[in-house]
């Protein structure tokens, strides 16, 4: 059976948030849209995204690293959100293992969002409906743009390329490579849900820091005296040089 999912490359990801932007602006004007932001900047935001990055640091000081982590809807082969859903509004397509939400049906009681162990689900309180990842269902079969482009907007959108879109079955695909050659593993794998997305692992590298450079070269504490002045009397860039 076909499963289209993406893998996200951790190596490569750098926390620019295109594929987050990118995955809003085209659902949002789509058949998931309108995705509402209604408290987007405050303490406490809200908003519908399908897509998230979320960012942490690693180790201790100054052997430290900063980690991106994107996530969105896995699109399970075995999803706990489908099950659960009392009027049938979450599914799993056949045809290509992609996990829907019909919004006609949904009636926003919130059990695929309790179910699902990775945290995927939102609930848009204006319409009362639980949304999600699609893949941009709507984009990749669209036969009026050119096969290249018929891509998960995220993708498309990722400066670094660090995601690839694909069907993991396939042994052939790109996806699937990336995962066999590059160790891609599965998020939460005790949970049993077998992931269609893939994630393939931060490579260790490492980092000679001399002490010099954990000196700060503004030297805000002021603990190595005063920083040097240059005499007064040395000729500015307007003597020096003519326009």
């Amino acid at each position: 059976m076909t499963q289209l999912a993406l893998v996200i490359d951790l190596n490569v990801c750098v926390g620019c948030h295109a594929c987050v932007t990118s995955c809003k602006e085209w659902n949002t004007s789509g058949e998931a849209g309108p995705l509402p932001d209604t408290n987007p900047y405050d303490a406490d935001p809200s908003g519908v995204f399908f897509n998230r990055v979320q960012t942490y640091e690693g180790g201790t000081f100054p052997h430290t690293e900063t980690v991106h982590f994107p996530k969105s809807c896995l699109h399970c082969e075995d999803p706990p959100c489908v099950p659960v859903c009392p009027t049938g509004a979450s599914f799993k397509r056949e045809e290509d293992g992609i996990v829907l939400v019909d919004y006609d049906k949904c009636i926003g009681c919130k059990y695929c969002s309790w179910a699902c162990p990775y945290g995927a689900r939102e609930f848009d309180e204006q319409q009362g409906v639980m949304k999600k990842c699609t893949l941009c269902v709507d984009r990749i079969y669209d036969q009026s743009l050119p096969e290249d482009r018929r891509k998960p907007a995220c993708v498309l959108a990722c400066p670094a390329s660090a995601r690839i879109f694909g069907d993991v079955h396939d042994p052939e695909s790109e996806a699937s490579v990336a995962i066999r050659e590059a160790g891609g593993y599965q998020l939460m794998p005790e949970w049993a849900t077998q992931p269609g997305n893939h994630y393939l692992p931060r490579r260790k590298t490492t980092r000679r820091i001399h002490e010099d450079e954990l000196v700060r070269a503004d030297n805000p504490l002021k603990k190595d005296g005063a920083l040097p002045r240059l005499p007064s009397d040395l000729p500015t860039l307007d003597d020096s040089t003519s326009w």
